[in-house]
């Protein structure tokens, strides 16, 4: 465990995507293009964008194409596309995404109902994708998701997990997630896991993906961060969930976790009061409020005046 907590932590936003694919109201193409323009200019690095997924599956997510293409793209921002399979590698890379992220489940019976095929399935069709981006400048990325836990089948075996791992990188894929997708680990888990991966991986290929359904969200990151990773998925006011996975209610929130760096002395780069602006914004355009915690509270070093004749 480390206690040198000076190393920047590298958050990756995926409300554009992962925060708003579930929400009930259409969220006008212009008002997406708008919300990436400004996180673009909060100091993140990394930005999930979009999903080139069927839009019978994901309607929320249809405009993929007219999204990466309005946006004010930022210099050493990377723009990242979730992606299916190699259809929607296709349309990701003609509306220029930066990366692609893939995804498949550690449990078979997630999978089947996320993905409507077997791991092995998925696997035998990412290659094609590989195939497809070689020669390319675009990164590629595999998400492990359920890692932590599955609502089907519950405990998943570390040993699949690390397997898939190894599938990834046999595959030639830059990065992997972790991805906690109902929000079923705890810190000692993830501690250990995280450990374990990156006996086989370089940290900075390395990202983790939390979800605070069950209240343990920061608290995993900072298990995670502890034992050595230093990239995390999180979304701004908290947004998101799977829509194929029952009870994922809930992303870590983003301006949460940069604050809990800020008070911890960790660097992230982001700038947290314009975030805290932005996460603001966002009852008006979603119709509902966020389940974030600083965007109400306020930061420790927003100070109050005395009640009157205490002055």
């Amino acid at each position: 465990m480390i206690n040198d907590y000076s190393q920047r932590l590298v958050v990756q936003e995926v409300a554009p995507r992962d925060g708003l694919q579930i929400e009930p109201i259409w969220v006008a193409t212009a008002d997406k293009i708008a919300l990436i323009d400004q996180l673009s200019l909060a100091g993140f690095s990394r930005i999930e964008a979009g999903s080139f997924v069927s839009p019978k599956a994901i309607p929320a997510l249809r405009d993929g194409e007219q999204v990466f293409h309005g946006i004010a793209r930022q210099p050493g921002v990377t723009y990242v596309a979730l992606i299916p399979n190699l259809k929607g590698a296709q349309r990701a890379l003609v509306a220029k995404a930066d990366e692609l992220n893939l995804v498949l489940s550690a449990s078979q019976s997630h999978n089947r109902a996320n993905m409507r095929m077997t791991r092995e399935q998925s696997l035998a069709g990412f290659t094609e994708v590989l195939e497809l981006a070689r020669g390319t400048s675009v990164s590629l990325n595999g998400t492990i998701a359920t890692t932590f836990g599955c609502p089907f089948e519950g405990a998943i075996d570390e040993r699949v997990v690390m397997d898939l791992v190894d599938a990834y990188q046999r595959l030639g894929m830059q990065g992997v997630t972790l991805a906690d997708t109902t929000g079923m680990a705890n810190p000692r888990q993830v501690y250990a896991l995280v450990r374990r991966v990156l006996e086989q991986l370089p940290a900075e290929a390395l990202t983790l993906h939390f979800h605070n359904t069950r209240g343990l969200g920061l608290s995993n990151v900072l298990a995670a961060y502890e034992a050595g990773a230093r990239r995390f998925d999180a979304s701004l006011g908290g947004l998101g969930g799977c829509p194929f996975a029952p009870g994922a209610s809930g992303n870590i929130c983003t301006e949460d976790l940069v604050n809990l760096c800020e008070e911890m002395g960790i660097p992230t780069g982001i700038d947290l009061p314009r975030l805290l602006d932005l996460s603001r914004t966002l009852p008006a355009l979603l119709g509902h409020e966020m389940p974030g915690q600083v965007a109400k509270a306020g930061r420790n070093a927003d100070l109050h005046p005395l009640p009157p004749g205490l002055g």
